[in-house]
């Protein structure tokens, strides 16, 4: 599936990276903390770069991001309003295809097609931050880690950003507990709709 992907959006993986580079200064890849993948453990997620470069550094770091850091862990680690996004990044998010280059974690064997999100393993510890404002959490979050996290899935086909953490590891626990081709094949034919429409997207 994840060559097949290649095949598909091929013309994807030439434009975007001349696109990128044009944009802006930096890299194809964007620079980002680890994420969590099966059973914790962490692995380099390959993401096209929608922001400025070290994007996540300035944001964590700089003093002018501090009000907007706070406003970032405070919101699920999610921003609706940020000033790093690039002109070309805009339009790659708006249609989820800077999330593309993930099909190289998939042939990696780190991801999967469909699965939960794969969320930050530090800098901040995603996980670890969110279920201290979220403690009944903690059972879907072990739940989710039992399965590799994927490109798309439950909560990305349904509303990506606009659902909230505790309802977000909820669906991912939900869908790790009940997985099954049937499923992840409904997940996938609605994963096109999604990206179109850009619901949810940041």
């Amino acid at each position: 599936m994840a060559t097949l992907l290649l095949i598909i959006f091929a013309p994807v993986f030439i434009l975007a990276p001349i696109l990128i580079r044009l944009d802006s200064p930096g890299p194809v890849f964007a620079k980002i903390p680890p994420r969590v993948g099966k059973n914790g453990k962490p692995f380099r997620m390959f993401k096209f770069r929608s922001m400025v470069a070290n994007a996540h550094e300035l944001l964590t770091t700089d003093p002018k991001f501090k009000k907007l850091y706070e406003e970032y862990k405070k919101n699920s680690y999610k921003l609706k309003k940020d000033p790093r996004i690039t002109k070309v990044g805009a339009f790659l998010r708006r249609f989820s295809l800077d999330e593309l280059s993930q099909v190289f974690n998939v042939l990696r064997g780190e991801m999967s097609i469909v699965g939960p999100r794969a969320y930050y393993a530090c800098d901040p510890d995603e996980l670890g931050e969110q279920q201290k404002v979220h403690p009944e959490t903690k059972q879907y979050v072990e739940e989710l880690l039992r399965v590799k996290p994927g490109i798309t899935g439950h909560w990305q086909v349904s509303g990506r950003s606009d659902v909230n953490f505790d309802k977000r590891v909820r669906m991912d626990a939900e869908y790790a507990r009940q997985r099954s081709i049937l499923q992840d094949i409904m997940i996938m034919l609605k994963t096109p709709w999604a990206m179109v429409t850009g619901k949810g997207a940041l």
